[in-house]
């Protein structure tokens, strides 16, 4: 059973461990704070503790903290304990200012991603940048009367992108593989498109589809 640890305490984190839990996955998750998510494992069942220990006891991992605080999740899970491994990055480089018309402000520029600047910062470990495009409600298992709704991914480990698109398919999505990490500088700008309709109309429950011709 593959280890896999999620870094973050909020519902993305929460949502996201639990999934891995109902597909069979030995899943343990972390916050900054040992003990914060203390009530999450009593419901869930799903054991918690620190960045470092969740980090030093997976296989995999799930970034699934604020972009702004993510090199700095990444630094108390310590980089020993990330060498190596494949990271699934949930993560956007989203401002602390509020919405323009709806659209969220970055602090990253159109020929970067803050995938790039992780994978930069920590280059041992394995990114793959996934789930950033879509609310957590609809992560695992969405049903759409539309049909399928694709996930893009990217990066630069054909192993890690091998593991993460198995979740994907799990969790109820089409895969589609972008390319190497340099395509996290399209598919983060996604999450500014998914959420204009949740700024202007209060309508949060759509995903993208890719239609082949």
């Amino acid at each position: 059973m593959t280890r896999i640890g999620v870094l973050g305490s909020g519902d993305v984190g929460k949502t996201l461990a639990s999934g891995l839990k109902a597909h069979g996955y030995d899943v343990r998750i972390g916050s900054r704070t040992g003990g914060k998510l203390d009530g999450f494992t009593a419901t869930s069942g799903i054991p918690n503790d620190d960045f470092a220990k969740v980090a030093e006891w997976a296989e995999g991992l799930v970034l699934a903290v604020a972009g702004r605080g993510a090199l700095e999740a990444l630094e108390e899970s310590g980089r020993d304990n990330l060498a190596g491994k494949w990271i699934m990055d949930v993560t956007n480089p989203i401002e602390l200012s509020a919405p323009e018309d709806g659209v969220l402000r970055y602090f990253t520029g159109p020929n970067e991603s803050l995938m790039e600047r992780l994978q930069d910062a920590v280059p041992h470990a394995h990114f793959v940048k996934a789930f950033s495009s879509v609310g957590h409600a609809r992560m695992v298992n969405p049903v759409y009367t539309g049909g399928t709704p694709t996930m893009f991914y990217c990066g630069n480990d054909a192993a890690a992108k091998h593991a993460v698109a198995k979740i994907i398919v799990e969790f109820g999505w089409e895969d589609c593989d972008m390319g190497t990490a340099k395509a996290a500088r399209a598919i983060e700008p996604l999450c500014m498109l998914w959420c204009i309709p949740g700024f202007r109309d209060h309508s949060w429950t759509h995903a993208f589809k890719l239609l082949r011709g």
